[in-house]
């Protein structure tokens, strides 16, 4: 049995700049109208064609990221473009609109089945992108498009039984809502009318910037608290706009967000060492966690973290975000769906931060390997769909002073050996000139994929003048930040399943200390017959 043909609606839910528009064609006597719906840009206002390789090419254009910097912050805040029936107003087939020359993408839709056969000859319907459904929207959460097409799709949602999202998660999912329409009302006592999953915010950074935008602009839930010490760091990340719908409490004051039934989720940006409690004590609330960081370092604590969610039935989300970038999404489905590249014998990463992250940040996070080298571990391991690898063998070096003095290291070279006979090899570091260095390459028997430098000017400088296009590693990945949040808002109400399961964040782990175990005796781990260490993965060096 094949793969079901994405619509357009699924195209709109996995990339936030494309939405669906829906024109009323035809207004028929007995008060029946034909639909065509369009799948277009929403910073440039074009149609845009059903094919993967068409939309990321635009995504990525000049055009489109000039008309996304000119775009109002309203205007991206807007959870749905599709137009009510009542204002859909009839557009005629000769007028100037491009309907024709974009038919790839068009969508017809009726509320009566006959009448798109019966005008079928009004319209070039021959090409592969149309399909023919009714104007009635799906009304179960079965129907509903998904951006983790690849992710499991159901999780234990006893816990969304009672929960005051369940009477709008339909029309939630399919984008339909809107900010007037459809809301979560609460009017309890703990505080005025939340519109959306009311979440929390723990620990506050310059680092964890990207992630803390995406929760305020993101339509679909609403950030209540807070909870950091230093309110200057909150200052530094949100506007005075965005702090003046937010309630900051100091971490003493946690009770009051755990308390608050208005609240459904609790996102952790705290470093591992204090991760752990913030999370044991939000599932114990009833409160689902998305931990940006590491839940921790210790197999043990963290093992107890998984635990706690099965036990309580609530997600536990690990912020493995490069999972989530359209980029690999694509890639990742031209693997394993299509087969691109035959049996992947060689993969090659590289990611070099720009700018780089502070020492103090680095090091709270467990380390280089732990800050940065586990996340491109998770992606190989991902790629390959094995575990762990057999072997593995480190070289690194600390070129500035201050990492030196924390004995670590900001520039390292892993190389791994699977037991597919894959090979890859990891280049990471905390150097890099004008602009940030993410690439990916797979290579197999059978052919090779690329993953490039995202430029939104299309031009490589490798001169030494100014940079055309700077480009930080957080604006990198600000789309697959999105995603990662809205995984974690449909794991709340039980629509999706975490993608990452406790045993895969023990053997990812497992695996980066193994790195750091290479790098600091000078000779490579066998995974397969050593014990990196059973109870404390990550331990103090002196």
């Amino acid at each position: 049995m094949g793969r079901k043909k994405k619509t357009l609606h699924d195209y709109a839910a996995e990339f936030s700049d494309l939405a669906v528009k829906r024109h009323v064609v035809e207004q028929h006597e007995s008060g029946e109208r034909t639909l065509v719906e369009l799948l277009y840009c929403r910073s440039c206002g074009i149609p845009m064609r059903v094919r993967r390789d068409r939309i990321l090419e635009h995504l990525a254009s000049a055009r489109h990221y000039r008309n996304r910097r000119l775009i109002k912050q309203q205007w991206e805040r807007k959870s749905s473009l599709i137009t009510s029936p009542s204002d859909l107003q009839p557009v005629k087939l000769d007028s100037p609109h491009r309907l024709v020359t974009t038919s790839p993408c068009i969508s017809i839709t009726s509320s009566n089945p006959h009448l798109i056969s019966q005008h079928q000859p009004a319209l070039p319907l021959r090409s592969t992108g149309i399909s023919s459904t009714s104007s009635a929207p799906p009304t179960t959460a079965d129907d509903l498009p998904s951006t983790s097409a690849i992710q499991p799709k159901i999780f234990s949602s006893g816990h969304v039984k009672n929960s005051p999202v369940s009477a709008w998660k339909t029309s939630w999912l399919m984008g339909t809502d809107t900010s007037s329409s459809v809301a979560v009302r609460q009017s309890t006592s703990a505080g005025p009318v939340v519109r959306g999953v009311g979440l929390a915010l723990f620990g506050v950074s310059a680092g964890c910037k990207t992630l803390c935008q995406s929760l305020v602009e993101e339509g679909r839930c609403q950030l209540l608290y807070v909870v950091e010490d230093q309110r200057w760091e909150v200052e530094n990340v949100f506007s005075q706009e965005q702090l003046s719908h937010i309630r900051i409490l100091r971490s003493a004051d946690t009770d009051i967000v755990l308390s608050d039934q208005r609240v459904l989720g609790i996102v952790v940006c705290s470093p591992p060492d204090e991760a752990s409690v913030i999370i044991v004590d939000a599932l114990r609330a009833g409160k689902g966690v998305l931990c940006e960081k590491l839940p921790s370092l210790d197999r043990q604590i963290a093992e107890s973290c998984f635990n706690e969610a099965d036990r309580f039935g609530k997600p536990l989300v690990c912020g493995f975000y490069k999972r989530f970038d359209p980029a690999l999404q694509f890639l990742y489905k031209r693997l394993h769906e299509n087969e691109t590249v035959g049996r992947i014998q060689q993969i090659s990463t590289v990611s070099r931060m720009y700018p780089p992250s502070s020492v103090a940040r680095i090091k709270a996070a467990g380390g280089v390997f732990f800050h940065s080298a586990v996340h491109d571990i998770d992606v190989v391991c991902w790629l390959l769909g094995e575990h762990a690898p057999d072997t593995i063998f480190t070289l690194g070096h600390a070129f500035c002073a201050e990492m030196a003095a924390v004995n670590d290291a900001d520039s390292v070279s892993i190389s791994m050996k699977f037991q597919s006979g894959a090979v890859a090899s990891l280049d990471i570091s905390q150097h890099c000139h004008k602009s940030c260095d993410q690439k990916l390459e797979v290579h197999g028997s059978e052919g090779s994929l690329h993953m490039d430098n995202r430029n939104p000017l299309g031009i490589s400088d490798h001169s030494t003048s100014a940079s055309l296009c700077l480009q930080a590693t957080s604006d990198r990945y600000r789309d697959a930040y999105r995603e990662l949040i809205r995984h974690y808002l449909r794991t709340l109400i039980g629509k999706e399943s975490p993608f990452f399961t406790k045993e895969q964040y023990l053997w990812t782990i497992q695996v980066a200390a193994a790195a750091e175990q290479s790098w600091r005796n000078g000779t490579a781990v066998d995974l397969r017959s050593e014990a990196v260490e059973t109870s404390v993965i990550k331990t103090e060096v002196p």
